[in-house]
């Protein structure tokens, strides 16, 4: 294959777990408030993958208005055993811990089956030759369960805390390969103390010895360019290589450095000494797999959305409740007083725009999202077009443009700053908000990206760009999104 670009997953897909069925490889991620819950990817090389499904419906959630921002669904782990996928994650927001299966990993997906046993977050499933089901989670804790029913067999008990002192034992893998259970967690914390640490016992419940190189995976007081690096799954190609796919950040502009597309999904090589897995250089270029390239042909969907199907592409999201509907007006998304419905930021620059036509007295368009609190939005609003921004406590509007006749070509466009050493307080990106008047461009106002970052606003998630309903309803043809990280 040669070189890759990481990550091999841009945009917020954090928390990454996957499987191999054949010649196939399928990832899940976390969605927290969003619905769909739990993207599914599909690949064929570990390095191309393209979004397929949504392991968790809004029924299936049952989110409500009051679930906060990076509340909902936590990490997730996808398995496949006796012929079925199954997915166990936590649902903080409604049901605690469940377990889903499908045949399909595309779906459709079972009703979620709780286990109320199991009281962390990160679950993991693993079975042994005598069919038992082992279940461990943050802690890190583990119980036998029955993943039909729910039950709980046996009162959790601690097996592992990770490295002594280090916080944040959690996101736990347990794999048998040759003579040893493997036991795979994450520690520090998702941000710059991250790292991967790993034991191995002779039986799923240990006792477990911890690697003497541990953490076998960390970026913390380091300068590289992919930081925060943890919570991995191992996963052995179907040539025999072992790799890990786990998450990172790419911090940009000045100190502390800012990550505004959130935690997105690395890869990295795997190779063994001493029986202990050794993990590759992990870099924004590295040597792929030996597999042959498999990209996944371009079929002009990424790009563009015309709202002519049944149903919006899986990517779209939408936070808690999916109110965006394609019945109102044929060929258009219709979002009510107080909807959002987008995708993610997956390119450090990007151009977006939508056509948009609200109704009278209606107020919306385009929005630069990372929660309720931290946004940037430029909207139809009655005569006028308006650019404005929403930062913790402050609103503002910062732009405002004589509306032309009919629906309105509105833009945002995002451009990555370059690294410059000597500038300690540079913006990771700038944010243009503007519209196309007379087939001309018209910026309503140019905004520093790191206030929709998530050092500044906290959480979990990374900036999603859509189509927002300030007040009344609004109606849109299409959405496009191009996207470079040059």
């Amino acid at each position: 294959m040669g070189a890759f670009r990481n990550p091999v997953v841009s945009g917020f897909f954090p928390d990454p777990s996957v499987c191999r069925v054949g010649q196939d490889y399928y990832l899940a991620t976390s969605s927290f408030e969003y619905v769909p819950g739990v993207p599914i990817l599909h690949s064929r090389d570990l390095v191309h993958w393209r979004q397929i499904g949504n392991a968790l419906g809004e029924e299936q959630l049952g989110f409500g208005p009051r679930v906060p921002a990076s509340g909902g669904v936590y990490a997730p782990t996808l398995r496949h055993h006796d012929g079925l996928f199954w997915l166990i994650t936590t649902n903080l927001s409604g049901g605690g811990t469940v377990i889903v299966t499908a045949t399909d990993p595309a779906g459709p997906w079972s009703d979620p089956v709780r286990v109320p046993g199991i009281t962390g977050i990160d679950p993991d499933l693993a079975w042994d030759a005598e069919g038992n089901c082992w279940c461990t989670f943050a802690g890190i804790k583990q119980a036998r369960i029955d993943p039909k029913t729910g039950e709980t067999l046996e009162t959790p008990r601690r097996i592992w805390s990770g490295t002594p002192g280090v916080q944040f034992p959690e996101a736990p893998h347990l794999y048998r390969i040759g003579e040893w259970w493997y036991l795979l967690i994450a520690e520090g914390g998702t941000e710059r103390g991250h790292g991967v640490s790993i034991a191995r016992g002779p039986r799923p419940d240990g006792p477990f010895e911890p690697c003497p190189a541990n953490p076998i995976l960390t970026h913390r007081s380091t300068g590289r360019p992919i930081q925060n690096t943890g919570h991995g799954d191992l996963i052995r190609a179907h040539d025999g290589t072992w790799w890990l796919l786990f998450l990172g950040v790419r911090p940009r502009g000045g100190g502390p450095g800012y990550h505004v597309l959130g935690r997105e999904t690395f890869l990295a090589p795997v190779t063994w000494a001493d029986g202990w897995p050794v993990i590759g250089d992990v870099a924004p270029v590295t040597e792929g797999p030996t597999l042959p390239a498999a990209p996944w042909p371009e079929s002009g969907d990424e790009e563009r959305d015309d709202f002519t199907g049944p149903r919006l592409h899986p990517r779209w999201i939408q936070p808690r409740v999916a109110t965006a509907r394609l019945d109102v007006r044929e060929g258009w998304l219709t979002v009510p007083e107080g909807g959002f419905a987008g995708r993610r930021q997956t390119h450090l620059s990007c151009r977006v725009q939508t056509r948009a036509d609200a109704e009278p007295g209606a107020a919306g368009g385009l929005m630069v999202r990372l929660d309720e609190r931290h946004w940037y939005g430029v909207h139809v609003d009655g005569d006028q077009v308006v650019a404005e921004a929403r930062i913790g406590p402050l609103r503002q509007v910062l732009g405002i443009h004589r509306r032309p006749p009919g629906p309105v070509l509105l833009t945002v466009a995002i451009d990555a700053a370059g690294p410059d050493p000597d500038s300690p307080t540079d913006s990771p990106d700038l944010v243009r908000l503007g519209l196309v008047a007379d087939d001309e461009f018209v910026s309503l106002a140019e905004l520093d990206g790191r206030y929709l970052s998530t050092e500044v606003a906290g959480g979990f998630t990374g900036r999603v760009i859509g189509l927002s309903a300030l007040r009344g309803t609004v109606h849109f043809d299409w959405f496009s999104y191009t996207g470079s990280d040059a």
